[in-house]
């Protein structure tokens, strides 16, 4: 039985955390995060042991260690901007990493996590999900197939992700971009991700939009051309989505081919710890290639809105509900 640790354990994304490792036959030995409002960990692992202080959650894992009872992993579910350091952390106590996404905001940072990694001997592993995904593996083997018979066909795409968020967002850290990222890192990353694995290397693009809740732009590949558009504004939402009183949309269209992938998501996660623990889990130089597509998002000057824009890009732009 894999013996796990957990940090940032009252997070958003935490309970998939959880359910994965339960899942897999894991045990959680112990959790941190500064927020006690961890009920969820009953559901799970009610007997896990449980901080507050950083300090008695590392000084509890030392312990353990010395005893010959040590973790096997570390998952860290905290706020973005801290991924960095904690994966460096779980590495130092003698466990291997599994992050959720992004493991840095910043590219370059990438290169120190190997060189820890290789230091200490212990894996990072990421949740890139949607590489797991049924529908997603198909439509790659169909567009590999499209590119067996012509090499030089490019393809028409648009990609729509919309998750709706209230105001408590942006009182939170995913609403500062110094510590979330911003939209297209906090919700966007993964799919950035799905793109290039498909796809290859970016070798152009361009954003028109990039706000508070919403970003846009269009990504050009050797073959393929991709209008994406990304919001937490419910007002962004297709009208028969929010006759269905849905709060999330997702979709994704090639040329004729389209599905809508807004289901499919709930086991993704123990599906990427069954990966992981098989032996054939996502490493920090996987990940690298759309944390760089987020940084050049991040740092690029705005375009025009062009005609070949996603149709969602041209819709006016909502006031920041805190700065209005």
């Amino acid at each position: 039985m894999n013996r796990f640790a957990l940090i940032g354990a009252a997070g958003y994304i935490a309970p998939k955390h959880l359910k994965a490792i339960a899942d897999v036959g894991g045990e959680l030995i112990a959790a941190y995060d500064p927020s006690d409002s961890v009920g969820h960990l009953d559901t799970y692992f009610p007997k896990a042991s449980f901080f507050t202080e950083f300090e008695r959650f590392d000084r509890h894992l030392s312990k353990l260690r010395d005893l010959g009872k040590g973790v096997n992993y570390i998952s860290v579910c905290s706020p973005n901007y801290l991924h960095d350091s904690h994966i460096r952390y779980a590495l130092r106590t003698g466990a291997h990493c599994i992050c959720e996404k992004p493991l840095t905001l910043r590219p370059w940072n990438i290169k120190g996590l190997t060189k820890d990694s290789q230091n200490s001997g212990n894996q990072i592993f990421t949740i890139l999900q949607l590489r797991l995904h049924q529908n997603v593996i198909a439509l790659k083997k169909r567009v590999e197939d499209k590119l067996k018979e012509n090499p030089e066909y490019v393809f028409d795409v648009d990609l729509t992700y919309i998750t709706s968020r209230g105001n408590w967002y942006y009182a939170s850290w995913k609403g500062d971009e110094s510590k979330s990222g911003g939209i297209a890192m906090n919700i966007g990353v993964h799919f950035f991700d799905m793109l290039q694995w498909i796809f290859g290397r970016i070798e152009d693009h361009q954003v028109y939009v990039r706000s508070h809740d919403r970003a846009s732009g269009t990504m050009y590949f050797k073959n393929a051309k991709v209008r994406w558009f990304l919001s937490i504004n419910a007002e962004t939402l297709p009208i028969e989505i929010r006759q269905k009183t849905s709060q999330v949309h997702r979709s994704l269209s090639f040329d004729t081919w389209s599905f809508d992938f807004t289901d499919g998501f709930s086991e993704l996660h123990s599906d990427s710890y069954r990966h992981i623990l098989d032996g054939k889990g996502y490493s920090e130089e996987d990940a690298e290639p759309a944390i760089r597509m987020v940084h050049q998002i991040r740092e690029a000057k705005l375009s025009p809105i062009a005609k070949d824009a996603h149709e969602l890009a041209f819709l006016p732009l909502s006031p920041h509900p805190f700065y209005s």
